[in-house]
Order: structure tokens, then C-alpha cells, then sequence
């Protein structure tokens, strides 16, 4: 039994959900809209100021899609309200970042400079030299871009340089000297 996809959803003021007939979920807040297709197993229905999600039967496709329906469209109402975030900080000798109009130029000790441009929807802010802020109102595309941001210079064991999560731990690796 799905605890999770048995939860209702709570609708904050100020955020307009729509369910059409072929179970297109829209959500649209403050911070902007999203647009989900649910499985057509899975009914939906808006209740007062409450979203439940339902499930025909206990067969296991089912059961596993009831509790993922329920998380997406929670993740979405959380998004257009509150939105989503990720950290990422920058270790090295010369590694910087900065933005420069919705680009992201990053040095990271390669003969050249690293670019990335932001994508629709995801705002991207640098508020020192070594730390980056991606913010946005699509919890998967925040975490894709973390991560492949993250990707153009992963954190090294033995010095802890590059790009990683700023919760993140790496877990650092003794020398050639701590071979004795």
C-alpha cells in the first residue's frame, strides 16, 4: 500500500491546478507554469483546496505509479510556490565562475574558458567568485543542470578541486606518501 500516494496535496493560495479529460496536470503559481502528463491508470482529482491521486486496483504497476504521480505533481504545486534550488561551490587555485548576460563562463584550469547557457526556465546566479546558484520552478531541470554543470570538472580525491554540491562530501585519498 502507497503511504505516500495516499496523502492529499494541499493547494496554497494563489496556485490554479487544472486536470484535463486525458490526465494533463497544469500548474500554474507565482513563480511560473508546469505541465505534467499522469499515466492513464492513475485519477485525479482536485477536491476543495486538495489534489488526491488514485489508484483502479492493487496491481503493481499501479501501486508504483501512484505514489511517483502523487510526488511529481507535489514537487510542481512546491515549484510554482516556493521553487527549487541548488548550490554549487567551486575548489581550486583559479577556478572562478561568473556570469555574463544568462551565460555561465566558468575558468576551470583548462586552456580554455567553459560556457554554459542557462535554459528555459532556470535562473543561474553567481554571488562570489567560487559559488553558483541554480534556481527554478521544474525540480527535475534544476537538478539536470546542477548536475551537468557539475560534470565539467568533477571533484578530484586527492586535492578536493572542482565542482561540487555544497553539501556535498568529498571523501579525500592519502598520496604516494601515505603508502609507507
Amino acid at each position: 500500500m502507497s503511504r505516500i500516494g495516499l496523502k492529499p496535496i494541499t493547494i496554497p493560495a494563489g496556485v490554479d491546478v487544472n486536470i484535463d479529460a486525458n490526465n494533463t496536470v497544469t500548474v500554474k503559481g507565482p513563480n511560473g507554469t508546469l505541465t505534467m502528463d499522469a499515466h492513464p491508470n492513475m485519477a485525479i482529482s482536485v477536491e476543495g483546496s486538495e489534489i488526491i491521486v488514485s489508484r483502479p486496483n492493487d496491481q503493481k504497476e499501479n501501486r508504483s505509479l501512484h505514489g511517483l504521480t502523487r510526488s511529481l505533481i507535489a514537487n510542481m504545486v512546491t515549484g510554482v510556490t516556493e521553487g527549487f534550488k541548488k548550490n554549487l561551490e567551486v575548489n581550486g587555485v583559479g577556478y572562478r565562475v561568473q556570469m555574463q548576460g544568462s551565460t555561465l563562463v566558468m575558468n576551470l584550469g583548462f586552456s580554455h574558458q567553459v560556457t554554459m547557457e542557462a535554459p528555459e526556465g532556470i535562473k543561474i546566479e553567481c554571488p562570489s567568485a567560487n559559488a553558483i546558484v541554480i534556481s527554478g520552478a521544474d525540480k527535475q531541470k534544476v537538478g539536470q543542470f546542477a548536475a551537468q554543470v557539475r560534470e565539467k570538472r568533477l571533484p578530484e580525491p586527492y586535492k578536493g578541486k572542482g565542482i561540487k554540491y555544497a553539501e556535498e562530501h568529498i571523501r579525500r585519498k592519502e598520496g604516494k606518501a601515505g603508502k609507507k
